[in-house]
């Protein structure tokens, strides 16, 4: 396995997990809560989540791909 490849692999890892947490979390939470308003409120932010997370997770991959591996090498 390529170097590189290594490196991608950790954010993608990452980013399945923090995803699966927010389903069970908030999956359970929805499963609790009692009404409609209160389920679609919760049902938006682990959405919201989980879209911020993808993108972040894209974002380095192609900072790794562009050879910037170091995150602090900006400042």
């Amino acid at each position: 396995m390529k170097k590189q490849t290594k490196k991608i692999l950790a954010p993608i890892i990452v980013t399945v997990l923090m995803i699966l947490y927010f389903i069970l979390y908030f999956g359970l939470l929805l499963w609790l809560l009692p009404g409609v308003l209160l389920k679609a409120c919760f049902g938006i932010i682990p959405a919201v989540f989980a879209a911020v997370m993808i993108k972040v997770c894209v974002q380095r991959i192609k900072e790794i791909k562009g050879g910037e591996e170091d995150d602090l090498g900006q400042y």
